[in-house]
């Protein structure tokens, strides 16, 4: 028998039919072609817009490698929704204390503590280090508000990296004018050696934190930069700027649900993240935060009167109060021990639920652990594939991820020859092949370990070599 060409669409089905995960994708659903590039809404199952295409051709899935930015939505996130919906429809109030026979949602006072513990693996903490609350910016903004303590004449600078997410930016640039100072004293930049190259070595990092150690309270560093996928070493980063002194906050948006994290064992002070990219939960869904142990405790009693004291400072809010305090309506404030305890208002429960949904699929495939190791053979392969393509197109990117499976999540960012990209994304599309870009020249190929398949990866190359010569010869 011949053997299979590894660069064939037959070498593609097999790697997915030899695949242990591949059941996961069926937990997820896939928009066909037609319903992705129809523009009317449709409700799904009721019929598609004619594309002209034929039934089997607008009936197949599309390819979406876009994890990076939105998860796909799981199959039981609309069961667990409709259980919470029928739960506040005949149970009112009720629903806040009254566990139901048969459900499988907790009371609503009760929703925040079992997200947590179904988050905790996620991140690699303790469930008690662990919150489901708020926004991914507004967390980070509470984290700035409890542990920023700025010193005009002693610690006062935070330090991040120049490309940080635009809210990562702007949060820094407001904490730092909150308290009376100035950007330009107060926020350093790291910047790698050239902008040809963006990866930003350890050793740089590293490099910047040791010039500013004295003067430094706060470093915010993203777990995997959103636009190069790079995925920075946080238990090496962490230790060194932790022994200087310095209090250490990752932005885990791109890192949370996608690759192996251990927040409490690497001694990380906090952490926040979004859950609607890798961790599918919908758009602008609730985020988490961390708060290590030692950062989190309260030596004061319930009992105390008048106590100001026995707990870190933070904004508080009702919901982060004491659970058997916390509808007693007595104004006095008495923190939960651990991040509970950063709680501001009650959380939205049909958010947590739908995070509850997602999460239930992380535990069916056994926990970031195998992901992680299928997401590796993933993007491994996207990249052989990308560097198997005919020279005149290979030459038209640059992969400015690393090529170091250690060093990058599950996104490829591929650099493209300027002129290229609007009409290359235009092309994608127009095949129902949905990637994100970053302009002027960037586009992020995500390959998400529960539902995208070594022959998506086959289809997204096959195509964006079409949309390559499409554009070159729409520049001649």
């Amino acid at each position: 028998m011949a053997a299979v060409d590894t660069f064939s669409r037959e070498h593609a089905t097999s790697l997915d039919q030899n695949d242990a995960l591949s059941f996961t994708r069926n937990e997820f659903i896939v928009p066909t072609k037609a319903e992705a590039l129809s523009k009317s809404l449709s409700e799904r199952g009721t019929g598609v817009v004619d594309l002209g295409r034929g039934d089997d051709e607008g009936s197949r899935p599309c390819t979406y490698l876009v994890g990076n930015s939105l998860g796909l939505q799981p199959k039981r996130t609309a069961t667990r929704v409709k259980q919470y919906l029928d739960t506040w429809a005949t149970q009112g109030v009720q629903g806040h204390f009254k566990p139901l026979e048969g459900s499988p949602l907790p009371t609503w006072l009760d929703a925040d503590d079992q997200i947590a513990r179904m988050m905790a693996p996620i991140v690699g903490a303790d469930p008690s280090e662990v919150a489901v609350m708020q926004t991914l910016t507004a967390n980070l903004h509470f984290l700035m508000s409890a542990f920023y303590k700025p010193d005009r004449n002693g610690r006062h600078k935070i330090i991040l990296e120049a490309k940080a997410f635009p809210s990562d930016h702007f949060l820094v640039e407001t904490q730092i004018r909150h308290h009376g100072l100035s950007t330009k004293d107060s926020m350093v930049l790291i910047e790698p050696e050239t902008w040809d190259e963006p990866l930003l070595a350890t050793e740089k990092i590293l490099a910047a934190i040791e010039e500013n150690a004295s003067t430094t309270a706060l470093l915010l560093l993203p777990g995997i930069q959103y636009y190069t996928g790079q995925l920075l070493d946080i238990p090496r980063i962490t230790g060194f700027a932790r022994e200087r002194g310095i209090f250490v906050i990752w932005d885990l948006a791109h890192a949370a649900g996608n690759v192996v994290l251990k927040l409490h064992e690497w001694n990380v002070d906090a952490a926040a993240w979004c859950t609607y990219k890798y961790l599918n939960s919908g758009p602008g869904c609730i985020a988490g935060l961390f708060v290590h142990s030692r950062n989190s405790s309260v030596s004061s009693k319930i009992e105390d009167d008048g106590s100001e004291g026995g707990y870190t400072n933070r904004l508080a809010g009702w919901w982060g109060n004491e659970k058997k305090t916390r509808f007693v309506m007595a104004n006095k404030y008495h923190p939960a021990v651990g991040a509970a305890g950063f709680q501001i208002s009650n959380p939205s429960i049909i958010d947590i639920t739908s995070v509850t949904a997602s999460l239930e699929v992380y535990q069916l495939a056994g926990g970031l652990g195998p992901l992680r190791e299928k997401s590796k053979k993933l993007t491994a392969y996207l990249e052989s594939l990308l560097n198997n393509m005919p020279q005149d197109l290979r030459g038209l990117f640059k992969q400015i991820t690393s090529t170091n499976p250690d060093e990058r999540g599950a996104q490829l960012s591929l650099l493209l020859s300027p002129g290229l990209l609007n009409t290359v994304m235009e092309e994608l599309e127009k095949e129902a092949v949905f990637v994100d870009e970053r302009k002027p020249d960037v586009i992020r190929v995500a390959p998400a370990p529960l539902y995208n398949t070594f022959e998506d990866c086959f289809n997204f190359v096959e195509v964006f070599g079409k949309a390559l010569r499409v554009a070159i010869g729409s520049k001649e």
